[in-house]
């Protein structure tokens, strides 16, 4: 116990000597390269292929210039591809139809007699409207931060999650364009924005003419929560923090089906994107986001997922 295990044949030192022309330098040296290479032309790939490992293993720190040009760029058009897909009203009626049919029948189509009971509570649909406006870009642009200030080891790969999310969607909304149930034809919800003269609102009023109105499958509001949710749940440190994380996507999926501005399916594909977000990244950084070090440089942390310190005392000390 505590020896080396290093064992060495009887006369292996002269055999190496002898091998090496009598040198007895200690270098290694390099094995023969195929088809006459040369070092030098392999160096700058196999220097690649290195960077490329590190950064895999332990990402850079995020440089704040480029993020917030990248940030800006990538909402710029994804707002522009939104925006430009063909709203296609009779087709987006259609499937609004059909999922509402397809709920319906399995006595699941629960959107309607949400929206009609929440919105005889003035003060609560007036809040879910402002909810719906604002908090969909603060907590999402405030977890980003969050990430780059607290966790810049982390922060490539889960900005990764976000943006393939939302690529995502936009196939969606090109492909299944979607009336929300406030826009329904026969459906019989209410329009609380409309109602109530709620501001801030893409989804009725001024807003409505320069936002497309059918692009509700799948729902990134739920897609971007519970990317806020589930980022918050498993780094946070303090227990009540991590609660709040998860309650958000709970209350978001709340008032998305309060205010009709989507089905509950919506939701699901909402959550699908982000299950391939989460996937994509997965097979570029080799393990899930949440996984790498919390500061560039670090060794990485082993087991599994990462989960709140106060959880994983069992296993810390093996």
């Amino acid at each position: 116990m505590g020896e080396s295990t290093d064992i060495h044949a009887p006369g292996a030192d002269r055999a190496e000597t002898a091998s090496d022309g009598g040198s007895v330098s200690g270098k290694a040296h390099p094995s023969p390269l195929p088809d006459g290479a040369t070092r030098a032309a392999q160096s700058p790939a196999a220097a690649l292929r290195s960077r490329v490992r590190e950064q895999r293993q332990s990402p850079a720190r995020p440089r704040l210039v480029f993020e917030l040009a990248l940030i800006g760029l990538s909402y710029w058009v994804y707002s522009l591809i939104r925006n430009a897909v063909p709203e296609q009203a009779a087709v987006a009626q259609k499937h609004a139809s059909w999922i509402w049919s397809f709920e319906q029948t399995f006595g699941v189509g629960i959107e309607r007699a949400v929206n009609h009971t929440v919105d005889k509570i003035t003060w609560l649909i007036v809040g879910m409207n402002y909810y719906y406006a604002t908090l969909h870009f603060i907590v999402t642009i405030g977890v980003l931060v969050w990430l780059y200030r607290r966790h810049p080891g982390r922060y490539a790969a889960s900005r990764t999650v976000l943006f393939v999310t939302t690529g995502i969607a936009l196939v969606g909304f090109y492909f299944f364009p979607l009336a929300p149930p406030r826009l329904m034809t026969g459906g019989g919800f209410i329009d609380t924005v409309k109602v109530h003269d709620t501001w801030g609102s893409m989804a009725s009023g001024a807003g409505a003419h320069v936002s497309n109105q059918y692009a509700a499958m799948p729902s990134m509001h739920i897609g971007w929560s519970l990317w806020c949710g589930l980022t918050i749940f498993f780094l946070a440190e303090r227990t009540w923090v991590r609660a709040l994380g998860l309650a958000y996507p709970a209350a978001t999926l709340v008032v998305i089906i309060s205010t009709a501005n989507h089905f509950w399916m919506d939701a699901v594909g909402g959550i699908l994107c982000l299950a391939v977000g989460f996937g994509a990244a997965r097979l570029i950084y080799h393990v899930w986001a949440f996984q790498l070090p919390r500061v560039p440089g670090e060794e990485r942390p082993t087991g599994q997922l990462t989960v709140p310190a106060s959880w994983n005392t069992v296993g810390a000390h093996r």
